[in-house]
């Protein structure tokens, strides 16, 4: 199995404490924007993750204030009207290999949101399965006014199932920014912070979920992104068998002994 904890980032941080991995965007003069190299690196870290059995959560965050500015205008945008169409379909089918390997990767994911969160920066934040945000935070989906549809990287078909058809069309067609308060009020966050807490907030409650039952966390994520394309009876019956692998686990019995010693249960993750 891989083992990232000594992994070498070369385009953001990537620091490992007990089962908890945080990756840092970490380009604070320009607000953390994202390059070629940056997308297929992270592309490749969360691939990589699938075979990790350590780390159990992941934390996203940006450096100095802000999480992420999009796709650097210079280092991505200028290159992009240069060119041809076979070039530009290897582009954003790369940026959407991202969006499958964050969602395909078993470890939950909790992006820690403050400052600027725009484009791709907002996408990042939206597949991650829990976020946290500031009240003085930013969120944009501003494709179009690059000239751009609001159809990338998945976000006609996710960010209407967290924050509703209504107020999906509202950001993807205009896009203007979603406060803070805004965003919490449309589950687009799932909490607000203090901005010089907001990390460390991200970081404890991926604490609580790596020391939960992680083959039981690993399994709700897989239903929670496959049930989409599923009927209801289907989903009820897919729901069946997930849990009955759940309760063929070590976890589940170290749950139902430490209920009847009446202790807390201790997970192990198998």
């Amino acid at each position: 199995m891989a083992n990232l904890s000594a992994y070498a980032a070369r385009h953001f941080l990537w620091r490992v404490e007990g089962k908890v991995a945080t990756i840092t965007l970490n380009r604070p003069e320009r607000k953390n924007p994202l390059t070629f190299e940056s997308y297929a690196e992270l592309r490749d870290l969360f691939r990589a993750l699938r075979l990790d059995t350590d780390i159990k959560v992941v934390v996203v965050a940006g450096a100095g204030g802000n999480f992420c500015s999009g796709g650097d205008v210079h280092e991505i945008i200028g290159p992009l009207t240069k060119m041809d169409m076979a070039g530009l379909l290897a582009f954003t089918r790369m940026t959407g290999d991202l969006v499958k390997a964050m969602r395909a990767c078993p470890q939950p994911i909790v992006a820690a949101v403050d400052g600027v969160c725009a484009g791709a920066g907002a996408i990042v934040a939206m597949v991650s399965d829990l976020r946290l945000g500031t009240a003085r935070s930013k969120t944009a989906f501003l494709f179009t006014r690059v000239g751009l549809a609001g159809c990338d990287m998945g976000a006609c078909t996710i960010l209407p199932r967290i924050i509703g058809q209504g107020h999906a069309s509202d950001l993807l067609y205009t896009g203007r920014s979603m406060n803070g308060d805004e965003a919490l009020a449309w589950g687009f966050f799932n909490r607000l912070c203090e901005p010089d807490a907001v990390l460390a907030e991200a970081q404890a409650l991926a604490k609580e979920l790596a020391d939960g039952p992680t083959f039981a966390h690993g399994m709700t994520k897989t239903m929670l992104h496959q049930e989409w394309a599923m009927g209801v009876d289907e989903a009820i019956e897919a729901e069946a068998q997930a849990q009955a692998i759940c309760m063929q686990t070590a976890d589940f019995r170290r749950a139902f002994e430490a209920f009847a010693a009446r202790q807390k249960p201790v997970f192990e993750g198998n």
